[in-house]
């Protein structure tokens, strides 16, 4: 409504611009704030305060000295970093880091990706169902549960080998766990295999959310299932997609500890040595907090520059980014 004596908008009582009073809406949604607190206090405890501990990677950290030898210990400089730098494993770990998760990366997105878009297909809800339970239920299990089943499937008295020998593939059992050169494929399938149908979730909801009147449109004008699917689609859940890429790309000098160490052995080190096995090597079975912290900002720091750089390209190329 409009004042026509003074030509501006009148605002009626209920119309009133609601202003945001922190005690008010604290009273009020009491309920809502307990549930919340325990979230704030661990993210304080285990994710603000540890960031202190950072400064011993620029110190001569003695474990003995306990809390209190992080603010009292010597300072350094970049000592702790050119340890790592200066190490002759550190060029074979950096390119497994690496090598790792773009192997990982280019056989998981797209396999995943789609996995989703023929699980959207299904028409079945009963089939649909079990696929789902089938390719979700591997990632509730445990690495050490999971990855010691492929130990034991891939030994060289294992099932695989034996099925192998059995269709007269080989004629001798395949090292997989000690031969250095199949390390990489065994953690990429293993890993693809365990969060498949997990991964798969987040392209499923994006997928959920694209207009049914396109696929309408298409289908009058004659267009079949894989022409939905790669012009309509695709192109509607290219941000999802676009998101997942970027965390891939930040994420390039992180490994599944995990999954590494159940796999590695001394036989397969040439391979399988990532920074976060060395990490801790350096930390837990040197003792060497100094290093393992340093070598873990410098992780951070990358991550960080990663994720920055990677978000500003997809902004530039296809218009969707992270923030």
């Amino acid at each position: 409504m409009y004042d026509k004596t003074v030509g501006k908008p009148l605002i009626l009582n209920n119309e009133k611009k609601k202003t945001f009073k922190l005690g008010h809406d604290f009273r009020t949604q009491f309920e809502l704030g307990i549930m919340l607190w325990p979230s704030i206090l661990h993210i304080f405890i285990f994710v603000i305060i540890p960031l202190f501990g950072y400064i011993i990677a620029f110190k001569d950290y003695d474990p003995t000295s306990g809390v209190a030898g992080i603010f009292s210990s010597a300072w350094n400089g970049w000592n702790n970093f050119m340890i790592m730098f200066n190490s002759y494993d550190f060029i074979p770990m950096l390119r497994n880091t690496i090598g790792m998760n773009l192997l990982a990366s280019f056989v998981s997105i797209p396999v995943t990706l789609f996995f989703a878009l023929f699980l959207n297909e299904i028409t079945s809800s009963k089939f649909k169902s079990f696929v789902q339970t089938a390719t979700y239920l591997p990632h509730f299990i445990s690495w050490v549960i999971y990855g010691g089943l492929f130990v034991t499937l891939l030994r060289s008295d294992g099932v695989v080998n034996y099925i192998l020998k059995q269709l007269h593939l080989v004629n001798k059992p395949i090292p997989f766990l000690s031969d250095p050169s199949y390390f990489w494929g065994i953690a990429t399938v293993t890993s693809l295999l365990k969060d498949l149908g997990w991964g798969a979730i987040l392209y499923l909801a994006a997928i959920a959310g694209v207009d049914m009147a396109l696929y309408e449109s298409a289908t009058i004008d004659g267009a079949g299932r894989f022409k939905k699917m790669f012009y309509i689609t695709i192109p509607c859940i290219k941000p999802t997609l676009m998101i997942m890429i970027i965390f891939a790309v930040s994420g390039i000098l992180n490994n599944n500890f995990t999954q590494i160490y159940v796999f590695q052995n001394s036989l397969n080190l040439p391979t399988s040595q990532v920074i976060d096995t060395y990490v801790y090597q350096f930390g837990l079975q040197q003792l060497q907090f100094n290093v393992a912290t340093a070598i873990q900002l410098m992780k951070s720091v990358f991550a960080l520059i990663l994720l920055w750089g990677a978000n500003s390209l997809s902004k530039k190329m296809t218009q969707s980014g992270l923030f």
